[in-house]
């Protein structure tokens, strides 16, 4: 299978919007670690209708126009991931989880450093927002995106940040 991209401009950097023929793929950070998502091979294609709706919707986000995404998703990974990962799409805009709260809401209550893990490894940021999720304290814990991107994202929400 063959991936398409397009690299888009946004308020915390560049991102590269990832589709398959099923959906949103992936949304990779500037820098991102390689390793984090593996979706190969790559071919540009800046007119893939799903990366420029995806384009337009995070355009309308980040502009405060846009509170929630409406795109097609292709999300690739273990079955617990994606239980993690359809979890996050049920967080509320402006409002966080804890892992813990994550666990519990997957039945899987005692799994909170794995819940760390499959958010750390979210191919889709900021449409399925593993950045809503915080440490059990409410302070900001690891992000692909870096923790001042974190910050922003749960600002422009309006998220009371510990």
């Amino acid at each position: 299978m063959t991936y398409h991209f397009k690299i888009i401009s946004s308020p915390v950097g560049a991102l590269t919007l990832v589709a398959s023929e099923q959906g949103l793929a992936a949304i990779l950070w500037e820098g991102d670690d390689p390793d984090r998502v593996k979706l190969q091979p790559r071919a540009e294609a800046a007119e893939h209708p799903v990366l420029i709706a995806a384009e337009q919707q995070l355009s309308d986000y980040f502009a405060g126009r846009r509170r929630s995404f409406d795109l097609p998703l292709d999300f690739r990974g273990t079955e617990f991931q994606r239980r993690v990962w359809a979890e996050l799409l049920e967080i509320p805009f402006g409002e966080t989880r804890s892992y813990g709260a994550i666990a519990r809401a997957i039945g899987r209550p005692g799994a909170s450093r794995a819940v760390g893990a499959a958010n750390g490894r979210n191919p889709i940021s900021i449409v399925a927002p593993c950045h809503r999720v915080v440490g059990s304290t409410g302070a900001l814990t690891g992000f692909a995106g870096g923790l001042k991107t974190k910050a922003y994202l749960l600002g422009l929400e309006g998220s009371v940040i510990a």
